[in-house]
């Protein structure tokens, strides 16, 4: 991910000795030290519904808990996505419209178009070439030698998905986790970059997009992203505004690349934190299915949804005025104890797994979660066939975002059979 190689070299203050009315999550440096948990820790105990005045970002609320969380994501006729679904605004002169940041009906109409290409029929169809595909991914891995784990397995599985999904030139794979890139490594979650290269570089990957689409709409009707876009009566005119294409577009490669290259990253890591899990998996690998849940819970790969207030709400004692930015922190939820027992723990035998917030929650839920699902389970399903040990030989390197929970470098040691 760009400009988040090297590490900001900061001071985490400790969250509880700070007073609340100075707390401001929103740092993204918090979460590349892995400080974030102790400070959402304090606010679900003390401030689940907490108020800070002033950040980068502007005034913000953060919502902390599970059921809290729940509440705003099902709520989405107080408290809407149209303005940006992360903490900071949109560019105005660069606004890029997208499904997940629109509200019902618009929301409804573009986010069925694409829904075919995820359908459980659909990966049934395709469950085998993803297997082969992450068959030969492990194959090539090197054994016996440093490796990062995120470049040799993590991205290039999540890539060579994606351009399945979006039927795209194999040759050029490797621009769709850099556009993803371009688009989550941006001031509105925390990280300074040079916005004039970062429209360029996106302008380049909407005229790439509009030359498939152009091709697709003179083809019959596939099951692939640009095709069911191209094709659908209520979508077939988004090519004539060109930025909404890019917005859905990017919503698309972004979701399917981070959600899943993450988990996979963090799969490793926890694994390897956690031996006695690691060996319970290798004694049983029957819990693959569920230990992808725990693993997608416990990693939960984007930190973040934000809504804006449509009207003055009273929420649990707290008046939210309309316009307000309103933070539901996944990253939060995902560990409140109140709902799940040891929520602290990573427990790959956990019962219900999957009640978790990492695909959020509602009308705007993940569409894309069967995918990740399926992803991960063939993956680990394939690394107990071949692999004896993924050995973690160095402290993981996390990106700078206070959005995406992700690595730039998991440094691993592959022990074959």
């Amino acid at each position: 991910m760009a400009d988040t190689v090297q590490a900001v070299d900061v001071e985490i203050p400790d969250p509880w000795k700070l007073p609340l009315d100075t707390f401001d999550v929103s740092k993204a440096e918090i979460f590349q030290h892995n400080k974030h948990g102790e400070y959402f820790r304090r606010l679900r105990k003390e401030a689940p519904v907490h108020y800070c005045p002033d950040s980068m970002f502007g005034p913000y609320w953060s919502i902390t808990r599970y059921n809290d969380i729940v509440a705003v994501d099902s709520n989405h006729r107080q408290f809407s996505s149209q303005k940006s679904i992360v903490i900071g605004d949109t560019p105005d002169d660069f606004d890029t419209p997208m499904f997940i940041a629109q509200d019902p009906p618009i929301h409804d109409v573009q986010r069925k178009a694409v829904q075919p290409a995820v359908a459980p029929s659909q990966l049934s169809d395709i469950e085998a070439l993803i297997r082969q595909r992450v068959s030969n991914i492990l194959d090539d891995v090197p054994i016996g030698e440093r490796i990062n784990w995120v470049e040799h397995v993590s991205k290039e599985l999540t890539t060579q998905m994606l351009a399945t999904l979006f039927d795209f030139p194999f040759e050029d794979r490797h621009l769709l986790p850099y556009w993803s890139d371009v688009t989550t490594t941006s001031e509105t979650v925390g990280i300074a970059v040079d916005m004039e290269h970062r429209k360029q570089e996106l302008m380049k990957c909407l005229e790439y997009f509009m030359r498939l689409w152009a091709e697709r709409a003179q083809q019959p009707r596939k099951f692939d992203f640009i095709s069911l876009f191209a094709h659908d009566p209520e979508t077939r005119d988004m090519i004539e505004n060109p930025l909404e294409l890019m917005g859905n577009l990017m919503l698309l490669i972004v979701g399917g690349n981070d959600t899943t290259r993450n988990s996979i990253s963090g799969g490793v890591v926890h694994l390897n934190n956690n031996p006695a899990e690691y060996a319970k998996l290798k004694a049983d690998p029957s819990l693959i299915p569920n230990m992808v849940s725990e693993i997608i819970r416990y990693q939960t790969p984007l930190a973040h949804m934000r809504r804006t207030a449509l009207e003055d709400v009273d929420f649990n004692g707290h008046k939210i005025r309309a316009g307000d930015r309103v933070v539901m922190w996944y990253a939060s939820g995902n560990r409140d104890d109140e709902v799940i027992e040891r929520a602290d723990e990573f427990l790959i035998d956990r019962p219900n797994a999957r009640r978790h917030l990492s695909f959020g929650f509602g009308i705007h839920r993940c569409m894309g979660n069967r995918v990740a699902e399926m992803q991960l389970r063939i993956l680990w399903e394939e690394i107990l066939n071949r692999f004896e040990h993924i050995e973690l030989v160095g402290e993981p390197q996390r990106v700078l975002s206070n959005f995406v929970l992700g690595y730039e470098d998991v440094p691993v040691i592959v022990h074959a059979k």
